[in-house]
């Protein structure tokens, strides 16, 4: 399931991009058009802050933009720095690899099987969609 966080994460992304001009947006205007809390959208928009998607800018006529087109920001990006891994079990993540403990041969493993199908899938979705795709920009 989608958490809040990836979601409001997903949704502010989305109303800065069709807000284009270049001109920064203030968490209010975001948190107020979007129906987020103001204080948990603060801590989304740093965190992609941090990761370099947005960058900031202080002051009167301050707040977020995209650091790049939104037709170069793809869905794996933000998944992983909002969300954390894609895989749904850790025995198939491409970045975030660990062994189950409850299984002797993942390459025998029914579960293990699937959830690299799933993981594909999922990985396919989000490589080929854009913030440009989402935001209609």
């Amino acid at each position: 399931m989608l958490s809040k966080k990836t979601k409001y994460g997903l949704k502010a992304l989305t109303f800065i991009a069709r807000s284009g001009d270049d001109v920064p947006v203030q968490v209010s205007v975001i948190a107020k058009s979007e129906q987020i809390p103001q204080k948990f959208l603060e801590s989304i928009l740093l965190t992609l802050r941090k990761s370099g998607i947005l960058g900031s800018k202080k002051g009167k006529h301050g707040g977020y933009y995209l650091r790049d087109e939104p037709s170069g920001i793809k869905m794996t990006d933000v998944m992983r720095v909002l969300e954390g891994p894609i895989a749904m079990v850790p025995c198939v993540s491409l970045n975030y690899y660990e062994k189950c403990d409850d299984c002797p041969d993942e390459h025998k493993c029914s579960v293990h099987k699937l959830m690299i199908e799933v993981r594909d899938s999922t990985l396919k979705v989000f490589r080929n969609t854009t913030l440009a795709d989402l935001s209609g920009v």
